[in-house]
């Protein structure tokens, strides 16, 4: 039996999340149902990230077992001849036997963008998080700065999530300009449901005045979801980085 890993892109519009779910349709359940389709196996993937409904990839990380003899490069060539256009492997190759994506050392780069206008754009609706605000982008980067570091982001998570620890440690949050759209980007060591878009609603909030770039330092340590921001919609949010260190 060996393992193999599969780089995935996809456009989550269509999708309920990563996460396999009844009578929805998924990333994970897409991609099992290829791989069995084309092995002749009950194949079922482990996902890296479990992204939300709506979120897009460019790179999530899926491993599956398999007695396949098919050469794992050309794995990626077989199975995209399966998926559906929205669902595309970037890399297919063979790793450790013991290797598993949520239980190694690694970093994701996630990115929140934003257009501004006075109309929206329609060519971006399923991509970015339409404002016709004006955003302060020098004052949510001031207000980024506080989110950097090793952080309880109990605040900065859903509600009804159910995690054994909200601490979490982001290496970095950049808020750039592209023309008419802002860029949040963000690397961390993990990240807790809805916390980038949780971040990115309250780095808003910072950008059209309604919040001081300190709020969100206070925000932080209330350990209260109703302290911070609202949670941005999930079109603009993409992974668009994963890496593993062991």
């Amino acid at each position: 039996m060996k393992r193999f890993m599969l780089t995935v892109a996809y456009d989550g519009t269509a999708y309920a999340g990563f996460q396999v779910q009844k009578n929805c349709p998924t990333i994970e359940g897409e991609l099992n149902r290829a791989l069995s389709g084309l092995l002749r196996e009950d194949i079922r993937v482990i996902g890296a990230s479990r992204t939300d409904s709506g979120v897009h990839a460019l790179c999530n990380v899926a491993v599956f077992d398999s007695d396949t003899t098919i050469p794992a490069e050309k794995l990626a060539y077989a199975l995209n001849a399966r998926l559906p256009e929205d669902i595309r492997i970037q890399k297919s190759e063979e790793t450790a036997p013991d290797f598993h994506p949520r239980h190694c050392e690694s970093r994701k780069t996630y990115e929140y963008r934003i257009t501004r206008g006075e109309f929206p754009i329609p060519v971006k609706r399923l991509y970015s998080c339409f404002t016709y605000h004006a955003l302060d982008v020098d004052k949510m980067r001031e207000a980024a700065l506080y989110l950097i570091g090793e952080h309880d982001f109990k605040s900065f998570c859903a509600a009804a999530a159910v995690v054994e620890s909200t601490v979490r440690t982001i290496y970095s949050v950049e808020v750039a300009e592209e023309g008419t759209d802002v860029v949040i980007r963000i690397c961390g060591n993990g990240f807790l449901y809805n916390m980038v878009r949780i971040i990115a609603g309250t780095l808003m909030e910072v950008g059209r005045g309604r919040w001081s770039p300190e709020a969100v330092k206070e925000a932080l340590a209330a350990c209260d979801r109703t302290k911070a921001g609202p949670t941005a919609p999930a079109c603009g949010l993409m992974l668009v980085k994963y890496e593993f260190f062991s």
